[in-house]
Formats: structure tokens, sequence, C-alpha cells
């Protein structure tokens, strides 16, 4: 579980389907376990349908819960007085 909270940390929101492929963990482990870390309150999961390519696609959307990631580098807007 811990490899799969990381991997939501270090990529944000992400579909079951994807981690599992990204983390080589069977499908149906992953779901599992993304159960379980949302039943503690450390991810929020939500279900979601998606088509891509006209083809429907049905999967749990995840990302940690109450993390925001750090800004990207570079110029930020300036507000205007």
């Amino acid at each position: 579980m811990q490899k799969i909270h990381q991997f939501l940390k270090d990529r944000g929101e992400q579909l079951d389907s994807e981690i599992a492929a990204a983390t080589r963990i069977p499908l149906e482990d992953v779901r599992l376990y993304l159960s379980e870390l949302s039943k503690r309150g450390d991810i929020i999961a939500c279900h979601t349908t998606r088509f891509i390519n006209g083809k429907k696609i049905e999967g749990m959307l995840c990302r940690v819960a109450g993390y925001t990631p750090s800004a990207s580098p570079g110029r930020k807007p300036k507000a205007k007085a």
C-alpha cells in the first residue's frame, strides 16, 4: 500500500488501471488497496467513466487526501494593483 500511496503523491491524480500498470501490481489487488486507503482517509477516490476513442473505460480515480503539490518552477502571474 505504501508503494501506491507514494506513487499517487509523486504523480497526482490517477486511474486505478494506470496505477496497476505503473506499479506492476494486479488490478484486483490495486482496487483492494485503494479501498483500504480510502477507508483510512489517506486517499480520495471516486468512480468515473471515460470515453477514449469511443471506447468506454470505467475505473476509480484517486488522489492523495489533503496533499497540495509544490508550485511548478517558472514565472508566476503577479496581481495587478
